[in-house]
């Protein structure tokens, strides 16, 4: 499955320092779209995400396969001085570096951006962290679920008037790495037109509140906390799940003007499009629990595959909530390759994970190898064929715990 690089970031090098999900995410990311990346463990410490993932395959979990495909294994250890000398010589033969490290923690080993950039004045310093780089509260460690209640996103998850639960993802993790992955293709473009590289500062609390819609304006202008709403969002009608004939759940959206009049041709009351509860936007959020008791008696009387076929039919918005089981068998999702088999050396055998999104047209991402079977599985590879180091010298860097 290894093959040649190929990608829109076919030529770029990534130094991947950090362990478990946002960073490695972000280094997934580029990897993706054809970057070379180089993820770093301590000798000592292999990244907690190797054991990580719910299934179990001959002792091994495939939380790895996901984050560490596309990546080279490389191990050293940055408490040491050789350690870091040789960090900085990658650093000068590449074009970015990702790190999930506590803020301080490379300006305590001296390899913060200025050092780097003496190497290197075009490297790109991916930086994510809990809180960011700066303020007050910057030197905290921080998890998802902290940033996702912190940034009160998490607030609004669950029932009025209920505990707020989590989704059982570390959605801060990922959002964090997106939005990092993106700082490093803008500074990847704008170090063509300056020469010079930056540093990309990505928190995961601000990532969080940057998918919040208009929370703070509404809060500014109108004095709106908004809350938990359940199945639906408060005032965008009809758009929520109802339960079927045969016990099973749809969702249902139709909150736009023209696919409500759909819907309601499609349900055979086209007479509700005209009526003064449901006539517009506004209207029908005032008066949603009528709205959904009406659709939801529909529905309740017709299985879910006529449901559905009834409403795509009629270019009404609606969709299965489908387990994981249904997703790897979906017709679409399959045929845009977002099911995609991973060669997992460890067990030799293929594992199935997600595609490469976004798709692009001329230089689309692909998925080259599932990850390193051990740590350091590209010490050679990188110490010698990237850096020129003797097969002596490698061996005197195991031997000293530096690599």
């Amino acid at each position: 499955m290894d093959s040649a690089t190929t990608g829109a970031l076919d030529g770029i090098r990534v130094l991947e320092i950090g362990t478990l999900i946002s960073g490695p995410f972000a280094g997934r990311l580029l990897g993706d779209m054809g970057a070379e990346v180089i993820k770093l463990e301590p000798p000592d410490a292999p990244d907690p995400l190797r054991t990580w993932g719910q299934a179990e395959l001959d002792g091994h979990h495939f939380f790895w396969t996901v984050h560490a495909r596309n990546k080279k294994a490389v191990t050293l250890n940055l408490r040491e001085d050789a350690g870091r000398d040789l960090f900085l010589e990658l650093a000068a033969k590449s074009d970015i570096i990702v790190e999930n490290l506590r803020p301080g923690t490379l300006e305590r080993w001296g390899l913060g951006y200025d050092a780097l950039r003496e190497r290197n004045r075009g490297i790109i310093l991916v930086r994510v962290s809990g809180y960011g780089q700066t303020g007050p509260e910057a030197r905290k460690a921080g998890y998802a679920s902290v940033a996702e209640a912190a940034s009160g996103l998490r607030h609004m998850n669950g029932f009025p008037g209920g505990p707020p639960p989590r989704l059982a993802l570390s959605l801060g993790d990922s959002l964090a790495g997106m939005f990092a992955a993106q700082g490093a293709l803008a500074a990847l473009y704008r170090r063509t037109v300056t020469g010079e590289g930056q540093i990309v500062d990505a928190a995961l609390t601000e990532a969080c509140l940057a998918v919040q819609e208009s929370t703070i304006p509404d809060y500014d202008i109108g004095g709106v906390v908004r809350g938990p709403s359940g199945t639906r969002l408060e005032g965008i009608a009809p758009s929520n799940i109802y339960r079927t004939a045969d016990g099973s759940w749809v969702v249902i959206a139709a909150n736009q003007d023209t696919v409500f009049r759909r819907l309601c041709a499609a349900m055979d009351q086209p007479e509700l499009a005209t009526d003064e509860r449901f006539a517009n936007h506004t209207a029908r959020g005032r008066n949603q629990d009528e709205l959904d008791a009406i659709i939801g008696k529909w529905a309740a009387r017709r299985q879910p595959g006529e449901i559905i076929a009834t409403l795509s039919e009629a270019g009404v918005i609606s969709g299965p909530i489908n387990t994981v089981a249904e997703v790897v068998t979906d017709p679409q999702l399959n045929a845009r390759g977002m099911i995609a088999d991973h060669y997992d050396e460890r067990i030799e055998r293929n594992v199935k994970g997600p595609g490469v999104v976004p798709v692009l047209s001329a230089t689309p991402g692909t998925i080259r190898n599932a990850g390193s079977a051990r740590p350091g599985q590209h010490n050679d590879e990188v110490y010698s064929g990237l850096l020129g180091k003797s097969a002596a010298e490698v061996a005197a860097l195991r031997s000293q715990g530096i690599v």
